[in-house]
């Protein structure tokens, strides 16, 4: 009889239990479902979906597990919801978990590099293994945080200053601000793929983002060891749109990423007043293309139209602290569609920004177009003539090259990047730039007078 009665007892306690976990599951679906943050995360190890919400407070969850979204077309993310050891001679980080012992290992493999769909790209990066292991491995710990980490490769396209800040430090600021908003630089980078003059080179932006030393994964470290509260392992990025407001309303758009550049190289402007409204001139030499052949021609014109037109030349050298200071300084910047126009991230908001699009480049060129409005940056395009481009001296007018460049690339990269990109250089109409840069001048001397 008495077991009898306590069967009862159990059946109706487990009853009780599914009620109460069904009502706490719907109220925390539907309260996610408000917040609209970004699609929902799938367990690897089941069906059960596993909410942002999660990963962005790991600490509020009742078991540590690893969950992995790889939903998005541009990158993959994975979280390790639980304090983690990260080994770098196997390259593994390994979830720390009591229950090791009574149940199967996860395991997750990840590229941490947010272009998952460029095949040839990421045939170059590190993969990372994450997995379950015994409590038993803090033991071996070299040094114990009490900070969680984000993981992230600094390797594939690497070395071009687009893909620097695109691929890598802007989805950085973006995965640090959803995932880790309140943490204030409590976070710690690990770097995967990192590349000898990588560190030096932006280590202003690197302590924007981290008030600790990254840590590299380098074979002249592999002896030591790390122990994390959480990690995070890959990086949220919106591809060349750069940042949803509807995904991060608190930090939708790129200002907020140039408020930390400034803090990063802690610039100030000068007090002395300007009489004439400083124009940033980027320069592209050697055989590369989009060089403009006659240059000498357009800085006159332009410092003829009131501009103080200062040219210039960046390189892989560059100090990053020297290019803000310039550009910061600046109330304006032109320049061909290339890498080097990625240094709009440095100009004010409400400055003037002018990209010249060579013949058949139109389409690419929206690369810069959408972050320029999104800098709230006085943004126009100048379009060439045909006239304009040297394709003129190598293929006939009616050839599709120049007749129709759409229907001749099909907006191909390959096929853009080889004649469009590489084969044509630009010789500018002055008096027809002219008039293009008058109005930009308009604008320019306006923000001058207004922000100094």
């Amino acid at each position: 009889m008495v077991m009898k009665t306590t069967e009862r007892s159990y059946s109706v306690a487990a009853v009780a239990l599914v009620v109460v976990m069904t009502t706490y599951l719907v109220a925390l679906f539907s309260t996610v479902s408000d917040l609209k943050l970004i699609p929902s995360l799938t367990l690897s190890q089941g069906t059960l979906q596993q909410t942002w919400e999660s990963i962005k407070a790991p600490q509020a969850m009742t078991s540590s597990t690893i969950i992995c979204d790889r939903s998005d077309t541009n990158y993959d993310l994975c979280s390790i919801n639980g304090s983690c050891h990260l080994d770098l001679t196997t390259q593994t980080i390994s979830l720390l978990d009591p229950t090791f012992t009574t149940s199967a290992p996860i395991v997750e493999k990840i590229k941490p590099y947010p272009r998952k769909a460029d095949n040839w790209v990421m045939s170059k990066i590190q993969k990372l293994t994450l997995t379950s292991g015994p409590m038993s491995l803090t033991r071996s710990c070299n040094i114990t945080h009490d900070s969680p980490a984000i993981v992230f490769s600094a390797g594939g396209y690497t070395g071009n200053i687009y893909h620097d800040f695109m691929d890598g430090f802007i989805p950085l600021f973006i995965t640090a601000n959803s995932i880790y908003p309140d943490r204030d630089r409590d976070v710690i980078l690990v770097v995967a793929n990192p590349r000898e003059w990588w560190m030096p080179k932006y280590i202003d932006v690197l302590g924007a983002l981290s008030k600790h030393k990254p840590i590299l994964l380098e074979n002249k470290n592999a002896s030591i060891t790390h122990c994390f509260t959480s990690a995070t392992v890959g990086l949220i990025s919106y591809g060349p749109t750069l940042m949803d407001p509807n995904k991060l309303p608190n930090y939708g758009s790129l200002v907020g990423f140039h408020n930390l550049l400034d803090k990063a190289f802690n610039t100030s402007l000068s007090t002395f007043k300007p009489q004439k409204p400083r124009l940033v001139l980027l320069s592209r030499y050697g055989n590369i293309g989009r060089v403009i052949l006659n240059e000498e021609k357009v800085k006159i014109m332009l410092e003829d139209v009131g501009f103080e037109v200062v040219t210039f030349r960046p390189t892989g050298t560059t100090s990053m602290r020297e290019a803000y200071k310039l550009i910061k300084s600046s109330h304006g910047m032109v320049g061909v569609h290339g890498a080097a126009l990625t240094h709009l991230l440095f100009l004010r908001p409400g400055s003037v920004f002018v990209q010249v699009v060579p013949v058949g480049v139109g389409w690419v060129a929206k690369c810069y177009g959408s972050p320029a409005k999104a800098m709230k940056l006085e943004y126009t395009e100048y379009t060439i003539d045909v006239e304009e481009s040297s394709l003129v001296e190598k293929y006939s007018r009616d050839d599709l090259v120049l007749k129709d460049p759409i229907a001749f690339s099909k907006n191909d990269w390959g096929v853009t990047k080889k004649v469009y990109l590489k084969e044509q250089d630009v010789r500018l109409d002055v008096n027809r730039f002219r008039s293009h840069m008058s109005k930009a001048y308009e604008k320019a001397k306006l923000f001058m007078d207004l922000n100094g």
